[in-house]
């Protein structure tokens, strides 16, 4: 047997196997995503400085 045609066999019988074992990713409860927010929030004032904040998000913050 050629390489291509077992590497085509190959992806074959992977791909799907590959496509089917995505990961799933779900969404925080809303009470921990205002908690998140608001420990964003303090450390993005204590980084950025007091009015240098651009954008505060559950999981990042931004300066301006």
């Amino acid at each position: 047997m050629k390489l291509l045609p077992r590497l085509t066999l190959l992806g074959l019988a992977l791909g799907p196997a590959l496509l089917l074992s995505a990961c799933v990713i779900a969404p925080q409860a809303s009470g921990d995503t205002a908690g998140n927010v608001s420990k964003m929030s303090e450390q993005a004032q204590a980084t950025c400085g007091a009015g240098q904040v651009k954008e505060v998000n559950a999981k990042s913050f931004s300066c301006k």
